[in-house]
């Protein structure tokens, strides 16, 4: 069948954000996402969103921010579009409904660690994310933007100087294929690859997978971020604790009920997020202690319930009252900082083929993400892949001067199976985890290149199965983590501790082929 209109896969704030400037455009998008239009991890976004619009501050100490916590790796010219544009996007989200909060008429504006400036936007208080996909979805809804659920998209293939889409049901039924002029990946990241994660379970990383099996170069996969302060009780989910209850001035402490973090770094709780989360590994590791301490009751229990209602609804059913009990933490997979590669206007390798959001990497995060600049990321680069569809032109990423290639060959073509799965995930978590060894990372590879191969179709050109581009992406993480010999950001490894000048740039992953067996 074919498309009327650019096809947008995903439907957290970058997927809905290019459809509706899309559709305000004149062109007629189709939305594809794989669960429910608001499922998403826009959604679970807690903090805010970032943008230099108080008055002590200013587009370029955004950028310094940025720039200091991407470990030399950020891209100073996508850096500059990110934080000049951003309040140019922040009111669009007013234009389409967003309600952030205020204070006596002006906007409230919150601190996150590694920023220098109060410049967090918030909605209902620690609910920007759900604030945000509501938004935008009611008013996708309302502008009358097709939108498929519970389709999954399979395959891309170039044809006939556009692109060819094979989608199906999420029970694998309902095979179709879609011929459209252009692709927008807007799946978001693959933080649910791993065994914690505070992402939703539908944050497989499956869209960059796919991607690279189209001929687009993917980068940037080594550095996983992992949020220091998740909710830690057995049975219950990684729940987020927003670091922006670290920036109203919550500590974090040990059994013993000691500020831990100032061993590490003497900005302690409001060091970047890499710092923060290798500094409760490590004090876990020391104490053997499951978890850590969030207190939280030096902030008026006032400001604490009305500033972060969700948060307080969610650990009253655990039966604590942060103004009053300390909060048990541990540090879980996040944000997924590379992706797709592209060039500023979301141009992959791949002709008609665009990347934004999460499942992109523009080089604007570096080899640490900035908090809060994943929301902004979505906007200013979705504005820009929207004009794009608009009015075409060709463009895609630089060259790599760091390339490493990853084979793909027939497998058995089996089922991904519960055990499987569960391997998988654990096997990310304990081997490409916050602190990782060359040994360690040699044994994932070589189990998730195994599980590939049980998951890969058996014969070249059959469809993939959503569970092998899910293991793709998992191998091209693992891939990438022992390529890179340095630590730099969010990517620690003993046997390489520092950084080293020779890696001070970005590694490509590229699709080869295997000769059948």
């Amino acid at each position: 069948m074919a498309s009327r209109g650019p096809l947008i896969v995903g439907s957290g704030i970058a997927g809905l954000y290019v459809a509706l400037r899309a559709r305000e455009l004149g062109l007629r998008p189709t939305v594809v996402t794989k669960s429910r239009l608001e499922e998403s991890n826009t959604r679970y976004a807690q903090g805010g969103i970032a943008a230099a619009v108080g008055s002590d501050d200013s587009v370029d100490r955004h950028l310094a921010d940025t720039e200091r916590a991407g470990g030399g790796l950020v891209d100073r010219s996508a850096a500059r579009v990110l934080t000049e544009e951003a309040p140019r996007r922040i009111a669009d989200l007013v234009r389409m409904g967003v309600p952030f909060d205020t204070v006596e008429g002006h906007v409230a504006l919150g601190r996150e660690a590694a920023h220098s400036r109060s410049r967090i936007l918030h909605a209902g208080g620690d609910a920007t994310g759900l604030q945000i996909e509501e938004t935008l979805r009611s008013r996708a809804l309302a502008e009358g933007i097709e939108a498929r659920e519970r389709t999954v998209l399979r395959r891309l293939e170039r044809r006939d100087g556009g692109l060819a889409a094979t989608l199906s049901r999420d029970d694998g039924s309902g095979v179709e294929t879609v011929d459209t002029g252009a692709v927008v990946l807007a799946t978001g990241g693959a933080g649910g690859l791993y065994q914690y994660s505070s992402n939703p379970s539908v944050t497989t990383g499956e869209g960059i997978g796919i991607a690279f099996r189209a001929g687009a170069t993917v980068t940037d996969l080594e550095f996983v971020q992992f949020h220091p302060t998740t909710f830690f009780r057995d049975g219950a989910p990684r729940f987020l604790m927003t670091e922006a209850i670290r920036g109203e001035g919550a500590f974090l402490r040990n059994d013993a009920g000691e500020r831990f973090v100032l061993r590490y770094d003497p900005a302690a709780e409001l060091a970047s997020r890499d710092v923060v989360a290798r500094a409760i590994h490590l004090e876990l590791r020391r104490t053997g202690a499951p978890c850590v301490w969030l207190d939280a009751t030096g902030i008026p229990r006032d400001r604490l319930f009305a500033r972060f209602p969700t948060i307080t609804r969610f650990l009253a059913a655990y039966g604590l009252d942060p103004s009053r009990d300390r909060i048990p933490v541990a540090p879980a997979a996040h944000y997924t900082v590379g992706g797709v590669a592209t060039d500023l206007e979301g141009h992959s390798r791949v002709p008609g083929l665009f990347a934004v959001g999460e499942s992109a990497a523009t080089g604007v995060h570096g080899a640490n993400r900035l908090a809060s600049n994943s929301l902004l990321e979505g906007l200013v680069f979705g504005e820009r892949v929207a004009r794009e569809l608009l009015h075409p032109t060709t463009g895609g990423p630089a060259e790599f001067r760091r390339r490493a290639t990853v084979r793909l060959g027939p497998g058995r073509g089996r089922p991904l199976e519960t055990a499987t799965w569960a391997e998988l995930r654990s096997t990310l978590w304990r081997e490409v985890g916050i602190v990782r060894t060359g040994p360690g990372l040699g044994t994932a590879v070589r189990k998730l290149a195994a599980i590939l191969h049980e998951l890969e179709a058996a014969t070249p050109g059959d469809l993939p199965s959503p569970g092998s581009n899910v293991a793709l992406t998992a191998l091209l993480i693992a891939t990438a983590a022992r390529t890179r010999t340095e630590s730099r950001g969010s990517h620690y490894r003993t046997d390489h501790p520092r950084p080293v000048t020779a890696w001070q740039t970005h590694l490509g992953l590229e699709v080869g082929r295997a000769a059948a067996a």
